[in-house]
């Protein structure tokens, strides 16, 4: 009778109906533990849409669990990294200036959550066009006497990234160590593996970071990135920000509009110290000599400090630090971002903030390089307008650039995005300077991406097609999980 039953094709859809509403029902009972509404909801959605699937892609990639080497490398790093960092704070040129009061609980909160104290002594410059950034790159690398670090999302084999990579070969042939860190997932679709077959027949250590693989406690998940864009040059100038080593071109149709700054001084020593835990990360082995952590000279002026995120850390530090900013402004905070997707407390950050008469501007792209991500953006932007929220859509090309300045005294220059990516999965990396000057450079820029750009209008935002805000919203139930 039973044996009957399951033979009939009815009996096969009720248990498949059952089955369903089962994982539905148990998603509801165990999701919403230790997540915040956002992503428990994005899940949710998803599983009421498409149990199987939703269950399935949740048990990949629901938690950011992070590998048992990874974890076991870290601690390891922390315990060698103790020496150096204990000879270079007795260092007389290594000091933690002294920040006006406004700004001092910024500097605190960055070094709580990333371990870098402030330090002075800097200079920096803020670099735009994209093809001058590798002139300077190259220069730097031509003089380089010791090693050059480079560690890239997205490295790719064209006529541009090709330069870089010439001078790695002369400065190798000079003696001088080369290492070359890739993420592994950005850079599978520009010929890393030819990249990294010419440059290690010319000695040059070139691996991919983050690799993908079956056995989880060696690999990393798909969905787990190393974002950070940092270059370092014999300990003494480093570049970060949201440049790649690729052509500005490398997606068809696309012309990449990049930031990134170059910094001299003590604080080019927490850049390299953030390469030196992705290198062990990777390979096991130290960069704990002088030669790579040597004493500091004082180049400039400037007051800054690095700030670096990943899921080895045990909070999102980017949207910490933001969330923060946005409290402590006063007259005018910018935000330029090329993907934005908030939560609910970025969100209320910067509405609270021009609630206190703060002129708060989002400067997004004009754009768009990945639709499901842009229509979620999209989907945001009208509760933002009416709040007060002044955004600006720039960039003749696709504005990549991602920095923000806090009432012209704080500069924040890196690789993170505001976005649940770059906040919660991403391996990312800042530069916070807090220097007039500094913030002078970033608001010429800023004020160039305000005079060319559009700025919207809550009205007219709102009178968009019908078909075209569903699009939008749609793509929003699903963007905690973008």
């Amino acid at each position: 009778m039973i044996s009957r039953w399951f033979a009939s094709s009815s009996a096969w859809w009720i248990a498949f109906v059952a089955i369903e509403w089962a994982l539905r029902i148990g998603a509801l009972v165990w999701i919403p533990f230790r997540r915040s509404p956002e992503k428990a909801n994005a899940w949710l959605a998803l599983i009421f849409f498409e149990p199987i699937v939703g269950i399935a892609l949740y048990l990949v990639l629901g938690r950011t669990r992070m590998p048992a080497l990874r974890l076991q490398r870290l601690a390891e790093f922390e315990q060698l990294r103790e020496p150096v960092r204990a000879r270079l704070l007795a260092d007389s040129n290594v000091f933690r200036p002294t920040q006006a009061p406004e700004i001092e609980p910024a500097v605190h909160l960055t070094e709580r959550l990333g371990d870098f104290p402030v330090l002075g002594g800097n200079s920096l410059e803020i670099l735009t066009d994209y093809d001058g950034t590798f002139e300077r790159m190259i220069a730097d690398i031509d003089a380089a006497r010791s090693h050059v670090n480079l560690l890239f999302y997205i490295v790719g084999d064209d006529a541009t990234s090709r330069r870089v990579f010439d001078a790695l070969v002369r400065a190798r042939r000079r003696g001088v160590e080369c290492r070359l860190l890739a993420d592994a997932l950005g850079s599978r679709s520009t010929d890393f593996d030819v990249v990294q077959e010419r440059l290690t027949k010319e000695g040059i250590e070139a691996l991919a970071t983050m690799r993908l693989s079956w056995i989880r406690s060696r690999g990393a998940r798909f969905d787990l990135r190393n974002h950070r864009k940092i270059a370092i040059i014999d300990s003494r100038v480093a570049y970060t920000g949201s440049q790649n080593l690729v052509d500005a071109r490398f997606i068809p149709g696309l012309t990449y509009e990049e930031l990134m700054v170059r910094v001299t001084g003590p604080v080019v020593l927490e850049l390299q110290a953030v390469f030196a835990q992705d290198w062990y990360q990777e390979t096991g082995r130290r960069l704990g000599a002088e030669e790579f952590f040597p004493s500091p000279h004082i180049t400039g002026t400037v007051p800054a400090q690095v700030l670096p995120s990943s899921p080895l850390f045990p909070r999102q530090n980017m949207q910490r630090l933001i969330v923060a900013l946005l409290g402590m402004a006063r007259e005018r905070a910018v935000i330029t971002t090329p993907y934005f997707i908030p939560d609910d407390v970025l969100r209320q950050a910067l509405s609270t903030a021009v609630l206190r008469g703060v002129d708060v501007r989002l400067v997004v792209p004009a754009k768009d390089d990945q639709l499901l991500v842009s229509a979620a953006q999209k989907s945001y932007y009208l509760d933002l307008l009416k709040g007060g929220v002044k955004i600006c859509r720039s960039g003749a090309g696709f504005l990549h650039a991602k920095h923000a300045s806090i009432d012209g005294r704080l500069a924040w220059i890196g690789s993170s995005n505001m976005d649940i990516r770059s906040f919660a999965l991403n391996a990312e990396v800042v530069l916070l300077a807090y220097d007039r000057d500094v913030c002078a450079q970033l608001a010429a820029v800023q004020e160039r991406y305000f005079r060319e750009g559009e700025w919207l209008d809550a009205a007219t935002w709102g009178a968009q097609p019908l078909w075209r805000q569903v699009g939008w919203n749609v793509a929003r139930l699903f963007s905690q999980l973008l």
